[in-house]
């Protein structure tokens, strides 16, 4: 049994990098469709399920600091790219799309708790509010909720188990729907030919070397520590506004100023914010423990009627406005999906439109956090 801080985070870190490593080198299809991050959730659980992990102050002390240290850092390192001169090229119906596939996202959360309420856990709403974060940015957004909310261990690992198997499913739907794609936009008489000077929008990648990682480092830890001091300092608003938040939109707004800076095109930020997301991950994940998954299902049918209630309202949406199938694919999984998969969904439907994916699933890294957080204080006062 561990209870020494310092190993535990050794082999958390261990473990991530092993994962990393097995899913990026290895042919498996199945790593296409499951990410590190997901086998480093239920690996760390079930860890701390069989007892490797025991419970110790040294170790709860550690994942606190680490955790409190590392989450301002990784947003403010993942808005690095997030420049919004390039928003605005992506055209007004096309943000417009984007919108609407959040806004259906928030109002079947809100659908979904309705019908569920009876059944789920008294702080269900801290979970799904993290949730909903996931489903409209990505899993770092989730992550940012879950550390200002702090949702019970157990609760929150029922919402990571939904996320897991029902963003699986999604990407494959999405995948899947490029096969009838023109069909689809020929029911919807959507105009397909605007997308044709997208290509326009991708930038060369500088090298990564020691002063950018030096520099990326000591600059977002510094940012984390100052942000954290002032956010403790500004006044708490009801139960979403508290010190922690006051943090996040710190660094948020800090990080989408510096994305139309030179320094917004620092070699590395990326990397570095995923090195930083997965130890995170790792912390909660070790908190977990999988004898405790007997409301799991109640959860999973709260994500799919949520996920019912986005499909319907996009559908709609498109044949009202003659919006093509790629819009709807590529927005819906920026929300649901993030960076990591957006990208990809957009490259199945057409190369040169990947930046358009990137761009998307962005500007969900950006406002994720703060519709989870809305969505959660909405959900606290039904």
């Amino acid at each position: 049994m561990i209870t020494d801080g310092f190993l535990y985070l050794g082999v958390l870190s261990a473990l991530a990098g092993v994962l990393v490593f097995v899913t990026r080198r290895s042919n498996i299809r199945l790593f296409t469709y499951v990410p590190a991050f997901v086998l480093l959730y239920i690996c760390a659980a079930a860890l701390n399920t069989t007892g490797v992990f025991g419970e110790s102050e040294s170790i709860e002390a550690t994942g606190e600091a680490v955790q409190d240290a590392l989450l301002p850092a990784m947003i403010l390192l993942l808005l690095f790219k997030c420049d919004i001169r390039k928003i605005i090229k992506l055209g007004p119906k096309l943000l417009l799309t984007f919108t609407v596939a959040a806004a259906s996202i928030v109002l079947g959360f809100m659908v979904a708790y309705l019908v569920f309420q009876a059944t789920l856990d008294a702080e269900a709403w801290k979970a799904l509010g993290a949730l909903s974060a996931s489903w409209t940015g990505g899993s770092a957004n989730m992550v940012a909720v879950q550390g200002i909310l702090r949702a019970p261990e157990n609760v929150f690992g029922y919402v990571l188990i939904v996320d897991t198997v029902l963003y699986s499913v999604w990407l494959l739907l999405m995948f899947g729907s490029v096969g009838f794609s023109d069909r689809f936009n020929r029911w919807t008489k959507a105009d397909t030919t605007k997308f044709d000077a997208q290509n326009d929008l991708d930038e060369e990648e500088r090298p990564i070397d020691l002063v950018s990682l030096m520099g990326l480092i000591g600059f977002s830890l510094f940012v984390s520590a100052t942000a954290g001091w002032i956010g403790e300092h500004l006044p708490e608003i009801g139960v979403v506004i508290t010190g922690t938040t006051w943090t996040i939109l710190i660094v948020s707004v800090l990080g989408l100023i510096i994305a139309t800076t030179p320094l917004g095109k620092a070699a590395g930020s990326t990397e570095l914010a995923m090195v930083m997301l997965y130890v995170i991950i790792g912390i909660i994940a070790s908190g977990s423990d999988f004898t405790s998954l007997a409301q799991a299902p109640v959860y999973l049918a709260v994500g799919i009627v949520v996920l019912l209630v986005h499909l319907t309202i996009m559908v709609l949406y498109a044949k009202l406005t003659r919006t093509e199938l790629f819009s709807l694919a590529v927005a819906s999984t920026a929300n649901i999906g993030g960076v990591a998969s957006a990208p990809v969904v957009a490259g199945a439907f057409n190369r040169q439109l990947v930046p358009v994916g990137v761009l998307y699933a962005l500007i969900g890294s950006f406002i994720g956090t703060f519709i989870g957080l809305a969505v959660a204080q909405i959900l606290s006062v039904v």
